[in-house]
């Protein structure tokens, strides 16, 4: 195996890892624990578990039938361009719970095995720039993730982090200038330097180390930032320099229009 496919089953497995762990969450829950209200407005656990399995089956026509994910691209943007993602969703959590479930897990499963055989230097088609394997997978992975922490907090339960987040923290770092992009701003010129302690307590670092903004501490904190899954003022993070300072109100990893974030948990 070569070393970028090894990657690519890497970054597969952990996120196979992650939707198991979320799974194990909503496995047991019956019909009124399924309708439990999550954070995201107007969205049930119900709601979050369709939404994985809509985009898990897309993103596995996407690596395996560009044509036809072409056409589904074509046919949501003429007919609801505004909330197709939201219309899946609501159409999604209507069936039984133990639909949604078993089409989650055989979405995510078509998907698992879609990425490990796409050929070397293939970009898979998305509704943002065409993506590799390895970067399709990990992107999943942030959202499994982001949407595991709504599902967690409906629940009143804590998802034990792994380091498998650094997946997480990667999008968000590579993401910065995105950030700027989608609210009308202009990314910063220079670089900054990230610090951020893994949940095992191994230190992960980007960017220059004399930069002059650094974002440092937990990095479960700043995927929590970058997913607009906490606020900036319930994270144990230091911000510093004006232009890390401006990101961080801003920061998103996920695709689509600026994100509304979260109040702060005491508001």
């Amino acid at each position: 195996m070569t070393d970028r496919a090894a990657a690519v089953h890497g970054v597969v497995a952990d996120l196979e890892a992650e939707s198991e762990q979320l799974d194990a969450l909503v496995a047991d829950l019956d019909d009124a624990g399924w309708a439990t209200p999550t954070p995201a407005p107007g969205w049930t656990i119900a709601h979050q578990i369709a939404h994985l399995a809509w985009t898990d089956e897309v993103a596995a026509i996407a690596a395996t039938d560009p044509d036809r994910f072409t056409d589904l691209v074509t046919e949501a943007l003429q007919n609801n361009p505004e909330s197709y993602v939201d219309d899946a969703a609501e159409a999604g959590a209507g069936a039984p719970a133990e639909e949604i479930l078993a089409g989650w897990r055989l979405a995510r499963g078509k998907l698992a095995d879609a990425l490990r055989n796409v050929p070397p230097g293939v970009k898979i088609p998305w509704f943002g720039p065409p993506m590799s394997a390895a970067s399709m997978a990990t992107a999943r992975l942030m959202e499994t993730w982001a949407h595991g922490l709504d599902v967690a907090d409906a629940l009143g339960v804590t998802m034990l982090p792994s380091d498998r987040i650094r997946h997480v923290a990667h999008i968000g770092v590579r993401t910065r200038d995105f950030a700027y992009i989608v609210n009308g701003r202009t990314p910063p010129a220079e670089p900054f330097h990230y610090a951020l302690t893994s949940p095992s307590g191994e230190l992960w670092t980007w960017g220059p180390d004399d930069a002059s903004d650094v974002i440092r501490g937990s990095a479960l904190d700043f995927c929590q930032l970058v997913t607009q899954r906490r606020a900036l003022a319930d994270l144990d993070l230091e911000i510093v320099g004006h232009d890390a300072l401006e990101w961080s109100g801003i920061a998103q990893c996920f695709a689509g229009p600026p994100g509304e974030g979260r109040e702060p948990r005491g508001a």
